[in-house]
């Protein structure tokens, strides 16, 4: 898996390589400095070297004390050293300081949590359109990844400690690799640049074949674009906005309902799509009518999609069933998952 672009790591990885090499060149310059001006060997023209810039205030080596040259020289190391001591710790203070140091912790938990995840949905963009969707998915206990490139949203969303998130621009492929693409379920593209939304739904499109892909757009021109790109739906907000707007005028009861089947918090009612991939051999090739849906369940079939092509609304009781089919259920959660036991029963 690549790395994801870490400021905390380029930055202070660069402060560490420059505070090494100067200490390296400090401790090589006065080795050779005290072996030539004072004729010290090696050993002992390093042992000066660390005590001098270590600053511990130990005898100078030798009999003799050190001459004019030798102090010059001593002092300008002093001062050199503790120059390059001061760059390095207080460039490794302000990382600590200023949180970076937290925030790069936390940016390794969370990439190790991303790396384990399987069917969950990737959320590129975080704005208005990006958090209704997260909080929708958390609610029905998705697991989702929110994938963006701006610094003021990633620090937002570090103060949720339950997101997951990458910093990133997912229209490159590392990105989403890092956002487990491959074994994602679904990516909902919600930034408000088309040719963006374009970009990644092309770019997730190449790399799982089979990947749902959502997309937002703002301009009408670009919903085709983003169906040739890819995208298994488009969505307008500010056209859907206009046509709620206009219903509440004239249907403001249908459109209620509606809302609370579909957005409703509590669990006194859902609308589930259940598949027929996996119905029992005894259901294919019979009618609706032989499910039995309401006796034994309690829920309600309101609508089917045959063969993955049409949609029948209020399906006849005598509608043959296939494996192929999509079956629209209206209940609460009990009764769904009654009906979902019976289905795969063969007994």
């Amino acid at each position: 898996m690549s790395q994801p672009y870490n400021k905390f790591q380029e930055v202070s990885s660069r402060t560490l390589q420059i505070g090494v090499g100067l200490l390296l060149s400090i401790v090589t310059f006065g080795t050779l400095g005290y072996h030539l001006l004072e004729g010290m060997n090696l050993l002992d023209s390093l042992y000066m070297t660390v005590i001098t810039i270590s600053t511990v205030g130990f005898k100078e080596v030798g009999a003799e004390p050190l001459s004019q040259q030798g102090k010059i020289f001593t002092m300008g190391l002093i001062i050199t050293s503790l120059g390059s001591l001061a760059y390095v710790g207080s460039n490794m203070a302000r990382f600590v300081f200023d949180g970076e140091l937290a925030n790069y912790i936390k940016t390794y938990r969370v990439d190790k949590k991303i790396a384990k995840l399987k069917n969950h949905v990737i959320i590129v963009g975080y704005g208005r359109n990006g958090e209704q969707a997260a909080l929708e998915l958390a609610e029905h206990g998705v697991n989702f990844v929110i994938v963006d490139k701006r610094d003021n949203v990633i620090s937002r969303v570090r103060e949720n400690p339950e997101l997951l998130y990458i910093k990133g621009d997912a229209t490159h492929e590392e990105i989403l690799e890092q956002a487990q693409v491959y074994n994602a379920r679904a990516l909902i593209a919600t930034t408000p640049d088309d040719a963006d939304n374009v970009f990644v739904v092309l770019t997730a499109r190449s790399m799982n074949p089979n990947l749902t892909i959502i997309s937002r757009a703002s301009e009408l021109e670009s919903q085709m674009k983003l169906k040739r790109a890819g995208a298994t739906n488009v969505i307008m907000p500010e056209r859907i906005g206009g046509q709620r707007m206009a219903k509440l005028v004239h249907q403001p009861d249908v459109v209620e309902f509606l809302e609370y089947v579909l957005l409703q918090k509590s669990q006194d009612v859902s609308l589930e799509e259940l598949s027929c991939k996996n119905l029992a051999q005894r259901f294919v090739g019979k009618s609706i009518a032989d499910l039995r849906v309401r006796e034994v369940s309690g829920a309600n079939i309101i609508g089917i999609k045959i063969s993955g092509a049409r949609y029948v609304f209020n399906p006849d009781p005598k509608m043959i069933l296939s494996r192929n089919d999509q079956l629209f259920v209206l209940g609460n959660p009990t009764q769904i998952s009654k009906l979902k036991e019976v289905m795969i029963s063969d007994e």
